[in-house]
């Protein structure tokens, strides 16, 4: 019989803890929290000092009935939840749960940043009490939480439309994306040119670039300044009469902390922020290898640091040498300061063994797991790895009063830029000839082009992310949930990749910043972020936060409710028909995006999804296109008539037919268009610049 209990959070860490633990321990697992405060009300008792009133959650009862008896026939108990603030919370919780103290049971606090045998069972012998500065933390931030949704929400049901919400962290990050979309909007575009040069030394070509007169840089504003330069260079020589050459180093970047994960997935891999923390939470978890069992493959995901241990570094070293050679490896150490310090006791997000190469593994995981993990260990890789290096050269070019300059690149050796596959190499270099003052050289074509300077760009998720860190709002726990709430609620929409505030995202906006500035402002958050993190250090009574951010709350709240007007949002109205009671279908908001509704709902309930019109006919019957979503979410263009027509692309057609086949033609990329032909046994492309 086991005489030890440790309780886990998920299945799927029971599964790989079996394999470090002997038959004197059972492990089971709690699914999470099992106490909370109420749905149904507050749950916190003002008049008591802000006393919580924690319930157990809707279906743990059964769960915690079957743990209490493990729990009666061990001698120990280790509480094995996640070594963060929300773990440790958990810990607590079902220490009251399953009244440990009460039936004076010997329980221990036991976390590990990964799930390996060293690490497992060198947490047993660290085992400790439960650390109540995080766990009260975690309280404060909970129950600051239920204090702001719980008092605006119902402002917002009354005043605008029923299952609103409104958060400390998730209304300021809606701020952010509506400011920026009002920012888009009052942009008022600048005329600026360039020119370009052609140029030709012997064989070799390379571009140079207009810089001005003397040693100032000139901005061209308009076509005359253009034209007069053309006119005033018009048959005169170009002359090299400057060459400067030099080394420069490319330093790599640290490991993964839980934001430049979530961002460089986006990037890379296309994954959305929850996309990326699921994945990220099996690979930490668990995943069942060939020939090896259930196996964590990486650290702990949610994290502010960047450093790693000394074992993972000598690990890493050793097999950087061996794979890549001693010139892979830097005169020193590299080590990487975390510039937020509230969770620095983790580690950045890294493998849990250097030797659990991804392509020795691929068979045992997903396509997701597998990208994921390439990516966590080829940073890890690079992040130990020398700088790469670039010959430089700067050239200054004389024609007339005016000066032109080119610039090249060349890597000349790739240090950790070899780690991370061809594209990496040259995605730096510029390559021009090797020349030198006085070099004969040709101008073979000059191009002026008009620009427009451009509004900044919507945000991503990975684009808020970086500022939410930037600004101290949220945590590593928080980036995730605050972007699906949001886009849960309908407030913000993503198209292609972009974060747009809608119609209900602005009303919303709008009403927080008018009535409860001081509380939905990035400088608030972030300060409470920070008070946060010192109640976690033992510097800060937790209940004090609540004492004084409560009260004055609490009459701003009254008197809003009191003023505010009812505000009405219209759902916008299309020519589509409901097939079913003849009414013009709107348009909604849903989980997924916008979709088509009948306004007669509840007597009539028909939905269907919206559909984006192409604006292409249907290679097949000539019918409209629109872009569809796959499960996946991936976009792909189907005609209207669908099933009757069977047409599919991943790629927009277009009308004309390809030349050499008479095959559909289809449009690729995004500022370069290469428009080539469907069928894949033709060749045909053709490349076209889009100026927009």
């Amino acid at each position: 019989m086991a005489k030890n209990l440790v309780i886990v959070e998920s299945p799927a860490k029971s599964k790989t803890l079996k394999k470090f633990l002997g038959s004197n321990y059972k492990i089971v697992a709690s699914m999470g929290h099992v106490r909370d405060l109420p749905k149904s009300d507050m749950g916190i008792n003002i008049e008591e000092d802000f006393e919580p009133r924690y319930i157990t959650i809707r279906g743990k009862g059964e769960l915690l009935k079957k743990i209490r008896v493990d729990v009666k026939k061990a001698d120990k108990i280790y509480l094995a939840t996640d070594p963060d603030r929300e773990g440790e919370a958990i810990a607590w919780h079902l220490s009251h749960s399953l009244k440990l103290e009460e039936k004076n049971k010997k329980f221990y606090r036991i976390s590990f940043n990964e799930i390996t045998k060293t690490a497992v069972r060198a947490s047993i012998k660290e085992a400790r009490e439960i650390d109540m500065n995080l766990v009260n933390a975690q309280q404060a931030r909970r129950m600051l939480d239920r204090l702001v949704g719980y008092n605006i929400s119902p402002i917002l049901w009354k005043k605008v439309k029923k299952g609103l919400s409104a958060g400390r962290v998730q209304s300021v990050t809606l701020k952010i994306i509506c400011d920026r979309e009002e920012e888009i909007s009052n942009f008022v575009p600048q005329e600026y040119w360039t020119i370009d040069f052609d140029f030709k030394k012997g064989k070799h070509k390379f571009l140079g670039k207009y810089y001005g007169r003397g040693s100032k840089k000139v901005v061209l504003g308009n076509a005359k300044e253009v034209d007069d330069i053309l006119e005033s260079i018009k048959n005169k020589k170009y002359n090299i009469v400057n060459v400067k050459k030099s080394q420069r180093k490319r330093k790599p970047s640290p490991p993964f902390k839980t934001s430049t994960l979530q961002q460089e997935a986006s990037k890379q891999l296309g994954f959305s922020t929850n996309k990326t923390m699921q994945v990220a939470q099996q690979l930490y978890e668990g995943v069942n290898i060939k020939g090896k069992g259930t196996v964590g493959l990486i650290s702990y995901i949610r994290t502010d640091s960047v450093r790693i241990s000394d074992d993972m570094y000598n690990e890493t070293k050793l097999y950087i040498e061996n794979e890549y050679g001693v010139e892979y490896l830097p005169p020193k150490r590299n080590v990487y300061k975390s510039k937020n310090k509230s969770q620095d006791a983790h580690e950045a997000i890294r493998p849990t063994s250097i030797e659990i190469c991804e392509n020795d593994i691929k068979e045992s995981l997903t396509k997701e797991q597998y990208k994921l993990y390439k990516l966590i260990r080829s940073r890890l890789l690079a992040s130990q790895m020398s700088d790469a290096q670039f010959d430089t050269q700067t050239v200054k070019i004389k024609v007339g009063k005016h000066f032109i300059t080119s610039t090249g690149s060349i890597l000349t050796f790739k240090g950790y830029k070899a780690v991370l596959g061809k594209k990496a190499e040259v995605d730096e270099e510029i390559k021009i000839p090797p020349l030198e003052v006085g070099d004969k050289i040709e101008c073979k074509n000059i191009n002026d082009v008009q620009h427009f300077t451009q509004a900044p760009p919507r945000y991503t998720e990975a684009t808020i992310v970086k500022t939410l860190e930037e600004l101290g709002v949220g945590r590593p726990s928080t980036y995730a949930p605050t972007i699906s709430t949001i886009t849960y609620r309908g407030y913000v929409t993503k198209e292609q990749k972009n974060l747009y505030p809608t119609e209900l995202g602005e009303v919303v906006n709008e009403i927080l910043e008018n009535n409860f500035s001081d509380v939905i402002n990035v400088n608030f958050t972030a300060e409470m972020e920070s008070i946060l993190d010192k109640v976690s250090e033992g510097e800060h009574d937790w209940k004090d936060i609540l004492r004084k951010f409560y009260p004055d709350f609490a009459k701003n709240v009254e008197t809003v409710e009191a003023v505010l007007e009812k505000i009405e949002i219209k759902d916008e109205v299309t020519d589509v028909i409901c097939e079913k009671c003849g009414k013009n279908m709107v348009i909604k908001f849903g989980r997924y995006g916008k979709f088509l509704a009948c306004p007669g709902f509840p007597e009539c309930m028909n939905s269907k999804p919206l559909l984006e019109d192409a604006n292409t006919p249907c290679p097949t019957c000539n019918g409209k296109v629109y872009i569809k979503k796959s499960k996946k979410g991936r976009k792909y263009f189907g005609c209207e008539h669908y099933p009757e027509c069977d047409f599919i692309s991943w790629n927009k057609p277009i009308k004309d037919n390809c030349p050499k086949c008479k095959s559909y033609l289809v449009e690729k990329g995004n500022k370069t268009i290469k428009i080539a032909c469907s069928n894949d046994q033709c060749d045909f492309v053709r490349i076209e610049v889009n100026n927009e």
